[in-house]
């Protein structure tokens, strides 16, 4: 069971957080669309044009669920990984400290417009408004997330240490929790 598990919109900050988390805390930390795309042998956005949605989200939810047994770490996940409900039954059940990172839709535009990994790895949004489309897809996962049981951070507004640091508190204030 991960220690911590980042849920939330792709350009959230899931990734970076990890890395940052996993090397203040010392364990290892993991990304699952990188895990993914290892097992697969291509990019999200290859899979998904190859195989369809229905064949990359069977993929994500194996990934989870072999993320789930890894022990001790930090694991950034997908952001549509909450779309099936045995996903989010999983990490509710195994993902240790359930974290999900949000932002505003106009900072995750302008993230993904920024990150030259995303036209490479991801699919890519497929309006004519990309910013309508972030606060759409958004709008119909808040529940799903909200679903998770996860701690919220806004991680628009705080710089990627200062999440990372509210992160080490929450960890360090459920040391004694049982989930």
């Amino acid at each position: 069971m991960p220690t911590v598990t980042l849920i939330g919109y792709r350009g959230t900050g899931k990734t970076t957080v990890a890395r940052l988390l996993g090397e203040r805390l010392g364990i290892p930390w993991w990304d699952a669309d990188v895990e993914l795309e290892a097992r697969v042998g291509r990019s999200v956005a290859a899979l998904v044009a190859e195989r369809g949605e229905p064949a990359f989200r069977d993929e994500e939810s194996a990934v989870l669920a072999t993320l789930m047994e890894r022990g001790t770490g930090v694991l950034a996940t997908g952001g549509g990984v909450v779309l099936r409900a045995a996903n989010r039954d999983l990490l509710r059940t195994s993902g240790g400290r359930l974290v999900w990172l949000t932002a505003e839709p106009a900072i995750i535009r302008q993230r993904l417009a920024a990150d030259p990994a995303t036209a490479a790895r991801r699919p890519a949004l497929q309006g004519t408004d990309p910013l309508a489309e972030v606060e759409a897809v958004l709008e119909a996962r808040l529940p799903l997330y909200r679903a998770c049981n996860a701690v919220a951070i806004d991680a628009g507004t705080l710089a990627p240490a200062a999440v990372v640091e509210r992160i080490v508190g929450l960890v360090a204030g459920s040391a004694g929790e049982k989930r």
